[in-house]
């Protein structure tokens, strides 16, 4: 018999910072199945529980990858419990007060042509230990029975929704004009009803039924001028919009502009009145600057290394969060809000920073624009360059930590370089304070690159030269 471990070795997918990931044509049924196979039976080594809950994104490919997984499911005598197409924190959720893993069918930002599986454990994300038991299931896989996917349940979305509508006073947005870009996130069908709930005038944007792969962390300029656009043609307060999976939010102020996802989760963190924060080391260091946390920890990227942070800092701290350069937020601790209780996600999420974003602004009677000004002068800026193999970027790097000086002069630097950072990636401090940050992405051929300064030109010139450089060197 076949080894699960073989067949997913033999896969060409791998986990990533969030997830396993590859080609859709690497999904094939046995691949799925291999990968279930061994999620599931490593959680029964820990957790008792009945079945197993699944959704998915809208992704053309997710279907056919969720009934190969609930196959496996079933074949291991194990009940399925569908949601359909749910944001991916709405399933982590529901999931936790199931007391069940989870499976989500989702390449969250990635390109079309990709897709993925996120894993949960009964009590949240799983972790590198449990990703690499995952690898190294050897076991003979036990092949999958014929099974269509259940009806679809509408409990997930139902919890998730009755989660955030509640944390505010339902007349909290009266008079605000929220937009939402709608696309084609997996969470569309909920937010213009949550945010309506609180009193906005919600207008809905571009829902499609063609997937937009958008990278909160690498926002296309055609978004950038239709989001202005829409401000100016529908007076918008503010617009709200996730990635595909909705666990990263996408967030404008009234002008328009889209906000950081690192300036998102400061701000959120703030107006949850967070304690003691675990973020990558590739955010900004306003973070530190703002005086506002009595701990910050920094990572490695990738939501695992956030939330591993946490078990740490609790055993000093009450208040506990996270969130990621492209702004998931997760929350790592129950915290009171408005005399309720908001129960730990330790999972990214978009809609809770949106919410406490928008809704905190508006309580407060100051714009977006205010709140973001009210934070230290420090900018950030990031893109990637693709179809990069993931070997030259690690050889390019490696170099690079051997003689900082020679990679920096390079990408066109003459500065004295400060510190050298090696958490994740090659991220060096210069004299001027300025901050160049490249490393492979965990998820797809691509080179990242982030750059930070004291201004939002100077960090949009820095970014510009460091990609043209690249791009002139040989792949």
């Amino acid at each position: 018999m076949t080894q699960c471990s073989d067949i997913i070795a033999n896969s060409n997918i791998q986990f990533g910072t969030s997830g396993a990931r590859g080609l859709v044509d690497d999904f094939t049924p046995e691949v799925c199945g291999a990968f279930t196979q061994a999620f599931v039976e490593q959680m029964q080594s820990e957790y008792e529980f009945s079945g197993v809950v699944l959704a998915i994104d809208n992704r053309p490919s997710s279907p056919a990858i969720a009934e190969a997984c609930a196959g496996v499911i079933k074949q291991l005598g194990l009940a399925v419990y569908y949601y359909g197409v749910v944001p991916t924190p709405a399933l982590a959720y529901q999931a936790m007060q199931d007391k069940m893993p989870a499976i989500m069918v989702t390449g969250s930002h990635i390109p079309f042509d990709r897709n993925g599986l996120k894993f949960y454990r009964p009590d949240g994300e799983i972790t590198k230990a449990d990703e690499a038991a995952i690898l190294g299931f050897n076991v003979s896989y036990i092949g999958a029975v014929e099974h269509a996917l259940p009806a679809i349940s509408t409990l997930a979305a139902e919890r998730y929704t009755q989660r955030n509508a509640g944390l505010y006073a339902d007349h909290v947005l009266a008079g605000k004009r929220i937009g939402i870009y709608e696309h084609s996130s997996a969470g569309r069908d909920l937010y213009a009803a949550i945010f309506a709930s609180l009193g906005a005038e919600v207008i809905s944007l571009e829902r499609t039924d063609t997937f937009v792969p958008i990278d909160t962390e690498a926002v296309a300029e055609e978004d950038r001028v239709k989001a202005r656009q829409w401000s100016a043609e529908h007076q918008l307060d503010a617009i709200f919009s996730t990635d595909g999976d909705g666990d990263r939010p996408l967030i404008a102020d009234e002008t328009g502009e889209w906000l950081r996802g690192d300036i998102v989760g400061l701000l959120c963190a703030q107006l949850l009145n967070i304690q003691a924060l675990a973020v990558p080391v590739s955010c900004n260091t306003a973070i530190e600057k703002s005086n506002s946390f009595e701990k910050v920890v920094r990572t490695r990227i990738g939501s695992p290394y956030v939330i591993a942070a946490f078990e740490a800092l609790a055993a000093e701290f009450k208040r506990l969060a996270g969130f990621e350069a492209n702004g998931g937020f997760i929350l790592g601790s129950d915290v009171e809000l408005n005399g309720q209780v908001l129960k730990a996600l330790p999972t990214r999420d978009a809609l809770l920073p949106g919410i406490v974003l928008i809704a905190g602004a508006a309580s407060a009677g100051k714009l977006l624009s205010e709140l973001v000004a009210s934070l230290p002068a420090r900018y950030t800026a990031s893109d990637r360059i693709k179809d990069v193999p993931t070997q030259w970027s690690r050889e390019l790097l490696t170099a690079g930590a051997e003689q900082p000086e020679v990679l920096l002069s390079k990408i066109g630097f003459t500065e004295t370089i400060e510190a050298v950072d090696t958490t994740d990636g090659l991220r060096l401090t210069l004299a001027s304070g300025d901050i160049v940050h490249l490393r492979p992405s965990g998820n797809a051929p691509e080179l990242r690159c982030y750059v930070e300064a004291s201004s939002e030109c100077i960090s949009n010139q820095l970014l510009e030269r460091c990609l043209d450089a690249l791009l002139h060197m040989n792949f």
